[in-house]
């Protein structure tokens, strides 16, 4: 019955494991959208080159420091990808171990209600880790919208998949091998009247076996202080990162606003000091004719030039009040 149970919880692990491969699948869609939208993003800043440049090497820093961050992600992936491994093997050698038992006594079903506590131990360690699974997914949704070496990231996530699915058949093969061990046990289970007078003998070899399974609880819990210690340090880059992002966001608010008012200046350029500018100039061409003109005239003339400085000089500390506002406006 508890070999059936963990076949049971086998099918379920990898029903579970397939489901969140098509959700990885679905972000990698996500990520490939964003980035074209980034992409689309840069042509539009291009038009304001000259004034971006001060902000892209602040973006190049703050695009290198969350690469730094995104290294010390691979290299707590590949740590944690060791542990499953050992943790795997601790797992073959605790199956081990119930096969030798089952040739002993009635205290084999005590040992198998031990293992089936383990098992339990062992899902619950499996949730914890999907949890760390899903602040990863999290952490690339927000990198995604940074640059091209997100799609790096998402060519990792599909390498990680390659290896869950064959995790998954691996962890198959196992389930089918404990089958067989089952019927195995069965059999032996008629045998072990026979083996009455070698008890004295399994009885010394159990109480090595036990000594066996300390240590390996040991190591258990050994491995379960450095999988809190590794949680804390993804949390403390997720939140690096939420940070980075909070950062990036403010300066393309900061780029809308900028280029906003960059338009209207050039829009009041355009229109209202190229207006006086303009009349002045005409006015200028009628001084060059080589004509005489009257006091009267010639005051009118000037008076034109006057009203045309004055307008121009309103436009213009309109413009300056103005760049006053942008530059007021964008730092609050």
């Amino acid at each position: 019955m508890t070999n059936k149970k963990t076949s049971e919880e086998l099918i379920l692990t990898r029903r579970t494991l397939a489901f969140k491969k098509v959700t990885i699948d679905t972000l990698t869609d996500e990520i490939i959208i964003l980035k074209k939208d980034f992409i689309f993003q840069n042509g539009e800043k291009q038009k304001v080159a000259d004034e971006l440049v001060r902000t892209n090497n602040k973006l190049a820093f703050q695009i290198s420091e969350k690469q730094n961050r995104a290294d010390e992600l691979i290299i707590a992936n590949k740590e944690l990808a060791f542990q499953n491994i050992e943790k795997q093997k601790r797992a073959d050698e605790l199956v081990l171990a119930n096969e030798e038992l089952v040739f002993q006594n009635g205290e084999k079903q005590k040992r198998a209600e031990e293992l089936v506590l383990a098992n339990k131990e062992l899902a619950y360690q499996n949730e914890e880790k999907q949890k760390r699974a899903d602040e990863l997914i999290i952490a690339n949704k927000a990198l995604a919208f940074q640059n091209e070496e997100k799609q790096k990231r998402a060519d990792e996530l599909i390498l990680a998949n390659n290896e869950l699915a064959y995790q998954n058949r691996e962890k198959q093969k196992r389930a089918d091998e404990l089958i067989i061990a089952n019927k195995a046990l069965a059999f032996q289970k008629d045998e072990k009247q026979k083996r009455a007078d070698e008890l004295i003998v399994a009885n010394k070899e159990l109480a090595y076996q036990n000594r066996e399974k300390q240590k390996r609880a040991d190591e258990l819990i050994i491995a379960n202080k450095a999988l809190a210690f590794q949680k804390e340090e993804k949390a403390k880059r997720a939140e690096e990162l939420t940070k980075t992002v909070s950062k990036l966001k403010k300066t393309e608010e900061y780029l809308k606003e900028y280029i906003k008012g960059l338009e209207e200046m050039m829009f009041i350029t355009s229109h209202k000091v190229r207006q006086p500018v303009a009349h002045i100039l005409g006015i200028s061409n009628l001084l060059d004719v080589t004509t005489n003109y009257s006091l009267s005239e010639f005051k009118n003339i000037v008076g034109y030039v006057k009203s045309s400085a004055v307008t121009l000089d309103d436009f213009t500390k309109e413009l300056s009040t103005f760049m006053i506002n942008i530059q007021t406006k964008v730092k609050n």
